[in-house]
């Protein structure tokens, strides 16, 4: 498949060019359009199990999508649900990609859910719940904002925001942690971290959802509700 990444990096939308009878495996929902003749199938990718796993560990769908293109190929567009951007990753080698980041891939790249840290129990933002992507193929994966790719050398290390973490290599060693102390950690607007290590390369996103939500619910309209006696 030819993948080619239009309106970056706010509102991106990619466009996937199939050759005749070539399939491409589309994450439930991010299907924005496709051309005449291209059809669909939905399953559980890699079985019950495999499928829970993802659903409930790794934020993605229980069912998939694998359109194919007619004889004369077809295109199919795909976009995330929120704003953002899109990049498109040559596997191969497994990478860790941040839960509900994943948007679509060739057939040849199998998904798993695998824990990456410790789980915050002042929410799920604090939890680095990843997907394990491995096999050979190009996968796309979206962010929330713009995405800043980042590489380490031997013996550098760096710290990110486990809420703007998209993507890093399996091999690249890293460990999740709150910032600071007790005080630090109520008071200073920062939560978990990552600390990478290098040597590898890691993908961020310049904007986090979480953030976003802390922000929006305080200032939502609350209903209320009276009660009257007769």
């Amino acid at each position: 498949m030819k993948v080619e990444l239009m309106y970056q990096p706010g509102y991106t939308l990619g466009r996937v060019r199939l050759a005749g009878g070539e399939k491409v495996r589309v994450e439930s929902a991010s299907m924005v359009g496709m051309s005449s003749g291209v059809t669909l199938e939905t399953s559980a990718t890699g079985g019950f199990l495999k499928s829970l796993g993802r659903a409930f560990l790794g934020g993605e769908s229980f069912f998939q999508n694998i359109y194919t293109a007619p004889e004369q190929g077809g295109e199919v567009l795909v976009a995330p649900s929120l704003p953002g951007d899109l990049m498109t990753l040559n596997i191969t080698e497994p990478m860790l990609v941040q839960s509900g980041a994943y948007v679509a891939s060739d057939l040849g790249i199998e998904l798993d859910s695998k824990w990456g840290g410790s789980k915050s129990f002042f929410g799920t933002g604090g939890g680095l719940f990843m997907l394990r992507a491995q096999g050979g193929g190009q996968m796309i994966v979206s962010s929330y904002g713009a995405i800043h790719a980042m590489t380490l050398a031997v013996g550098q290390s760096y710290t990110i925001d486990t809420g703007h973490l998209v993507a890093l290599s399996e091999s690249m060693p890293f460990r999740t942690r709150s910032i600071g102390g007790m005080k630090t950690f109520l008071f200073s607007g920062e939560g978990y971290v990552a600390d990478l290590m290098g040597p590898g390369k890691f993908l961020v996103q310049t904007r986090s959802q979480d953030q976003f939500l802390s922000w929006l619910i305080p200032k939502l309209p609350h209903s209320s509700s009276t009660s009257s006696s007769s």
